[in-house]
């Protein structure tokens, strides 16, 4: 059970809720135009807060429904942590758009939200924070990430593998983002 649902999620997290929502609503692709990165910050930058809303809320989706159903099925929390990791990877490299995925910030915080919701809670918090004083979302990301690994490992040890990949997999879509911080070019908003 655990491999067919891993592959389902990887599947689920494929499905890029930008690209979809660009082509329904006949915007430009969110891959060739601001950032070039198929989620909900892009998608504010080039197709407004509506639209950026639903990018959000259908990549937290992703990453929560395949840890909800991971439950239903019983699997252990380990388990449920990589199935999830399979849904985060989806979003990175989708099946469905030439491996050309988002950065997976918003599918982990799902991911997050199904393992414990007090971690994704401080994760929002955190991002919030840095995001108000700063502008920056990608600087967000890059801070709320590893900032609920030592809560996550704390409360939930059985997912510190899956979490610590998380964060290595966020930071790698993020190089560029932390090239552009250092150089003093990063976007704003």
């Amino acid at each position: 059970m655990f491999w067919l649902l891993a592959v389902l999620a990887y599947l689920l997290g494929s499905l890029s809720f930008a690209i979809l929502l660009s082509r329904l609503s006949g915007i430009p692709d969110p891959r060739a135009n601001g950032s070039g990165n198929p989620g909900a910050t892009n998608m504010l930058r080039v197709a407004g807060r509506k639209l950026a809303i639903l990018t959000l809320l259908g990549d937290l989706l992703k990453g929560l429904l395949p840890i909800l159903i991971a439950k239903l099925f019983g699997l252990d929390l380990q388990q449920q942590a990589w199935i999830g990791l399979a849904a985060i990877t989806g979003h990175l490299y989708p099946l469905y758009f030439r491996f050309r995925g988002g950065k997976g910030v918003a599918t982990a915080a799902g991911m997050l939200l199904g393992l414990y919701p007090p971690a994704a809670l401080l994760a929002l918090g955190a991002w919030a924070l840095v995001f108000l004083l700063t502008r920056t979302s990608s600087l967000a990301s890059l801070i709320a990430t590893p900032l609920t690994l030592p809560l996550l490992a704390w409360q939930q040890p059985a997912a510190l593998l899956p979490a610590c990949v998380l964060t290595a997999l966020i930071v790698w879509r993020h190089r560029n983002n932390l090239r552009d911080l250092f150089a003093g070019r990063e976007r704003r908003f």
